[in-house]
């Protein structure tokens, strides 16, 4: 029995040792490796947050103008168990705040630590915000909250896009750099008992951090001039819609991007989703029309099945191919003209035969090569691809309307990358909107995304040849109407009949055109498309032209190019005006001036009775009748 009763008190002391020593250890393991996590989770049941919300990164064009902002407002954060007197509470805040009575009482009274008034309490001016902090209530707590704001309203609206109460992204870039402009929210962290009621002890902030800054490789100058002329023109000739598409076509980077109707991202809500939900160049696909002979062209050389100046080409109206006879646009044709006419005349059945000649299986491979089978990749979501005949249905028939841009549609954005291969020497780069990402307050530069070089589209002789082709396109065809003394600009004008339920609309046309320049080294792509519009002659170089003419010439002086003297002259037929020099009338009386200039219509600035400063500078040669401004003084100022 005794050996027994020791055995048994052995396994007793074994027991309890066992059990010392699992205490000591489980108490050695929370004080060295769960210390941090249990003390964490014990203050958090008597720790409150009070948020405090980070400012969004803002957007800015590529010269620092600040396109969205932040603006600092308030926003009203119950603690519903230190509200003492909860219907006197509930009462005045909905005073207020123009609200029911219930509905702020059931704010006030729900069983939650933390209660955010929503969407009332939310982005309070400061008035509003100071009438709430004069109650003195207890639980009533008005933080700071960050409100986006849009310096220009409704300018480049499509491309920003716009952000929710929340200040989330959802649309344009504040949606796709959601992750680089959204910041990380700070807090006042307070102590308080198992009832929620505040204990008197130090508080805890903590700052928040705001989001990145994005620049752009917009300019916003640029941005102006196109949204400038947009409103002009929805203006003079009521379209249904207007897009309008600026690119440097040696990187890919997109310095304008601009549609019509257009909206204000701080209010989206007042407009209809297709206005805001569709930013057009990207969006919209379309017929191309004859602006997409640039790619037939572009092949034809390249080939070497066409010479240019030497080479003759008879058209008499029309192209049979097939059992289909395909017109020019002009009745009874252009006859017997060079390849270079029949660029500049935009002739249907020449570029039909440009296009037989370098056969179906290249072009084919020529409009995969240039980007149009698929979408190009910009940082903007929304991005259509535009709708292509598949290879094993590129018939003779396909291939012939093709070569002239009709039976298919593409995007203003390839068309725009595509024909940017065409000029710059033959290389497609992918377009691109945001430039670099900055902390905002250091300054540090966290990433910049560089031009994304795809593929060497067609070689630099070609090229060449190309920018000569559509130069003499603006100087002698089609294209006059985007003429600009001095610049050497090139392009091609599109007319395309509208389709709806697979056929073509009676007098429903998208006019286009796209310009290049200066041609002897471009350094911008226009593309401006016109939907529809009315009371107007349904040609692309007599509506889009000028549009795209007047966007160039602004955009040449923003980027600081200078005007040229070697450019092609412009052939002056009997129903174009003629163009003189503009005399120099700086430090001449105002009635002088006007003798000297008068074949021009004259505007005024300021007050005098001298020119001060005259615009545009002498020596630049205008159509007659256009506009010079007199900036009037004294000369003594």
């Amino acid at each position: 029995m005794r050996v027994l009763f020791n055995k048994r008190m052995l396994l007793v002391k074994i027991i309890v040792v066992l059990l010392f020593t699992s205490v000591l250890l489980k108490v050695f393991y929370i004080q060295i490796f769960s210390y941090e996590d249990l003390n964490e989770k014990a203050n958090n049941l008597w720790i409150r947050n009070l948020p405090i919300e980070a400012e969004r990164g803002r957007i800015l064009d590529r010269n620092g103008v600040v396109l969205a902002d932040n603006l600092t407002t308030t926003g009203l954060v119950l603690v519903p168990n230190q509200i003492v007197d909860k219907e006197y509470a509930a009462r005045k805040l909905a005073e207020i705040l123009n609200v029911s009575y219930e509905e702020m009482y059931s704010h006030v009274s729900k069983k939650t630590s933390i209660e955010r008034v929503h969407p009332e309490g939310r982005r309070m001016d400061e008035a509003v915000s100071e009438e709430i902090n004069a109650l003195n209530l207890e639980g009533v707590y008005t933080l700071k909250e960050s409100k986006r704001y849009y310096p220009f309203d409704t300018q480049l609206s499509h491309v920003l896009g716009f952000v929710g109460i929340d200040n989330q992204g959802l649309s344009g870039l504040e949606l796709y750099y959601d992750h680089y402009l959204t910041g990380s929210n700070g807090s006042v962290k307070y102590y308080s008992d198992a009832r929620g009621q505040k204990l008197d002890l130090s508080e805890i902030y903590e700052q928040p951090t705001n989001g990145i800054d994005v620049y752009l490789t917009i300019d916003h100058q640029i941005q102006t001039i196109m949204e400038r002329e947009l409103t002009n023109v929805m203006l003079k000739y009521n379209p249904d819609s207007i897009f309008a598409l600026a690119m440097n076509p040696n990187t890919g980077e997109i310095l304008g991007m601009a549609s019509s109707p257009t909206f204000s991202s701080e209010n989206y809500q007042d407009y209809e989703p297709e206005i805001f939900n569709r930013n057009l160049p990207i969006w919209m696909s379309l017929e191309p029309g004859s602006t997409f002979k640039i790619i037939t062209l572009a092949a034809a050389l390249e080939e070497g099945v066409i010479e240019l100046e030497h080479e003759l080409f008879h058209d008499s109206g029309s192209i049979t191919v097939e059992s289909a006879r395909i017109k020019c646009w002009k009745h009874g044709g252009h006859g017997t003209q060079t390849f270079l006419e029949v660029v500049e005349n935009s002739c249907n059945p020449g570029f039909v035969t440009m296009g037989k000649r370098v056969g179906a299986e290249k072009l084919y491979d020529y409009i995969d090569d240039f980007g149009f089978l698929e979408k190009t990749g910009i940082d903007l979501n929304g991005e259509s691809k535009g709708i292509m005949f598949s290879r094993s249905r590129f018939g003779p028939i396909e291939h012939a309307t093709t070569s002239f841009g009709q039976g298919i549609s593409v995007t203003p954005i390839q068309l725009v990358t595509g024909v940017s291969a065409a000029v710059n020497g033959g290389d497609l780069y992918q377009p691109y909107i945001a430039k670099m990402f900055v902390e905002s307050k250091t300054n540090e530069i966290i990433k910049i995304n560089k031009d994304v070089f795809k593929r060497q589209v067609i070689s630099e002789e070609t090229s060449n040849l190309v920018r000569y082709a559509l130069e003499s396109v603006v100087a002698k065809g089609t294209g006059k109407n985007a003429y600009i003394e001095g610049y050497r600009v090139g392009g091609k004008t599109g007319t395309a009949q509208k389709v709806k339920d697979g056929r073509y609309m009676d007098g429903n046309y998208i006019l286009s055109f796209v310009g290049i320049a200066p041609m002897n080294n471009p350094q911008i792509v226009v593309y401006v498309g016109v939907d529809n519009p009315k009371g107007v002659v349904q040609y692309g170089g007599v509506v889009a032209a000028p549009i795209v003419g007047r966007i160039i010439e602004d955009s040449l002086m923003v980027l600081g190019i200078e005007r040229q003297e070697d450019q092609i002259q412009k052939e002056i037929n009997y129903f174009h005006s003629p163009y003189y020099d503009v005399e120099d009338v700086e430090g001449l009386t105002v009635s002088e001036a006007i003798k000297k200039l008068s074949k021009f219509r004259i505007e005024y600035s300021g007050e005098g009775k001298y020119v001060i400063k005259q615009s545009p500078e002498a020596g630049i040669r205008l159509e007659l009748g256009s506009t010079i401004r007199l900036y009037r003084g004294n000369l003594d100022e």
